[in-house]
């Protein structure tokens, strides 16, 4: 009986920025800009994208397809986040939690079988340029996101669903901004160490995995590239990619400091801000790394907007 009233949680209270609570209308101005920013650089990049035909290529489809997903990715977030920094009680229901929990898992690791790809579209670039426009044609470029979101889907579906059928204390403070595996395995009244591995092994699944795929291209990209006979040739052949593996970097370091990190070493003020950092600061800097930096793009964006000013000219 006490286990079935452990089970009819009916809400969960963030306490992520507790510590913080002089400085969270500060937080919602710092962070609210931020956010802002990010849906209209993501916002640009797709129209862009879309409306410029010089762009109509795999990498650029993998680009447009990105910003898509951080923009889905920072919604399920941020705007509870913000809402929160203003509230008093910081609560998410029971159903709300779990929904945002398969959703950000679904997009991030999706995000990471999406890098895998790009990192294929890299390869193929520059191992096999005359080939390339063969091996990624756009049904080949289709099926690799469809793959990257079944993927994806699956995960966030079995995670989901393992946690969520634990039974829970009535009152429920999750010691976090949003529902992440660890803050609400943390509530759980009792958990075996059966489900904690699996979810574990499948984090390293959906880490390791398209790491090491990645790897694999990259070693294959570099061993391509030294043997470009010009320096001017080589910048060039690398300077495709440096954007990818800055990303990759960034994405790859922060997943597997929160999610591939031994129970006993958890910290909940250490997995607030470096949640901070890939749910506000990486989206932020993605559009700049990838798109905005970039000649070909800032060329075609160019284009775009002269093409949309000129009726009114």
């Amino acid at each position: 009986m006490e286990q079935d009233n452990e089970t009819l949680v009916r809400e969960f209270i963030f306490l992520g920025f507790s510590s913080l609570a002089g400085l969270q209308r500060l937080l919602f101005i710092a962070f609210l800009p931020l956010y802002l920013f990010t849906l209209g650089t993501n916002a640009i990049i797709i129209a862009t994208i879309m409306l410029d035909r010089a762009l109509h290529t795999p990498m650029y489809f993998f680009l447009a397809v990105l910003s898509c997903s951080e923009t889905c990715y920072t919604f399920v977030i941020v705007p509870k986040m913000l809402v929160d920094l203003l509230a008093q009680k910081k609560t998410i229901s029971f159903l709300g939690c779990a929904i945002q929990m398969f959703t950000f898992l679904f997009l991030g690791c999706s995000h990471s079988f999406l890098l895998a790809a790009m990192g294929y579209d890299r390869y193929v670039a520059i191992c096999n340029p005359l080939r390339y426009t063969e091996l990624m044609g756009h049904r080949v470029c289709v099926g690799l996101v469809a793959a990257a979101c079944a993927c994806g889907f699956t995960i966030a579906q079995i995670i989901t669903s393992m946690v969520f059928h634990l039974p829970f204390r009535s009152s429920s403070q999750l010691h976090h901004y949003f529902c992440d595996i660890a803050p609400v395995l943390k509530v759980a009244s009792h958990h075996s160490r059966l489900s904690q591995l699996v979810i574990f092994m499948i984090g390293v699944f959906v880490l390791v995995i398209p790491l090491l795929l990645i790897l694999v291209s990259y070693i294959r990209i570099i061993s391509a590239i030294l043997k470009i006979p010009s320096s001017t040739g080589r910048y060039k052949a690398f300077s495709t990619c440096a954007s990818h593996l800055i990303v990759v970097t960034v994405h790859y370091g922060c997943a597997s400091f929160i999610y591939l990190r031994p129970k006993s070493s958890y910290s909940s003020s250490q997995d607030t801000l470096i949640s901070v950092s890939y749910t506000i600061l990486t989206p932020l800097f993605n559009p700049m790394i990838y798109s905005l930096r970039n000649k070909e793009f800032k060329s075609a964006l160019r284009r775009v907007m002269g093409q949309t000013s000129y009726p009114f000219n």
